[in-house]
């Protein structure tokens, strides 16, 4: 399965002390590299990162492997990035996206990993996502037939949220992965 990386880096972190996008770990390597990186080591063939509040600061941060994209309407919510994400993943020939977030600067290749495996004999049809404690969390996958009808109903910082939970969404348990919320 052909799989693009969509990282969620649009928001201005009104949880947090400024954009996410921006920050950083202590030892100064950008949360952005980090999201890009555990997408392709869980087998994303590109990734895409999905720019917004400060997006021109951001986009210096952005690893030269990854491909930026803004979404301008990012004040939105997180459907906004989601709708930019899936549009720029539809030029490629991916089967499914792999969407995370930015502010989840502990997450591992292996919880992509896990989801990639979850949906891959679905393909194009697939939708899983990554679970911890029972709560539904990041990475999630998306194949290709469900894009428009997520973007059409990605609405605030719900996102997909709804529309997995609707539809036939494979629960990943990835507890021992650490959280794949931010907030928790």
């Amino acid at each position: 399965m052909d799989v693009t990386g969509v990282v969620l880096a649009a928001g201005a972190g009104s949880r947090a002390e400024g954009p996410p996008a921006l920050s950083k770990t202590p030892e100064g390597v950008p949360w952005v590299t980090l999201a890009c990186d555990a997408l392709r080591d869980a087998g994303c063939r590109e990734v895409i990162v999905v720019l917004g509040a400060q997006a021109d600061a951001a986009a210096h941060l952005v690893p030269p492997r990854a491909l930026p994209v803004i979404a301008t309407d990012w004040e939105e919510g997180q459907a906004a990035s989601i709708r930019v994400g899936l549009a720029a993943a539809a030029t490629s020939a991916a089967d499914a996206v792999l969407l995370t977030l930015v502010e989840l600067p502990e997450q591992t290749a292996t919880a992509g990993m896990r989801i990639i495996a979850a949906g891959a004999n679905d393909g194009r049809e697939a939708l899983a996502r990554a679970n911890f404690d029972g709560e539904p969390g990041h990475p999630v996958l998306i194949g290709r037939d469900h894009w428009r009808d997520v973007a059409a109903a990605a609405h605030g910082d719900a996102g997909a949220r709804d529309y997995m939970r609707m539809h036939l969404t494979v629960e990943v348990n990835c507890t021992d992965l650490g959280d794949g919320s931010p907030g928790r």
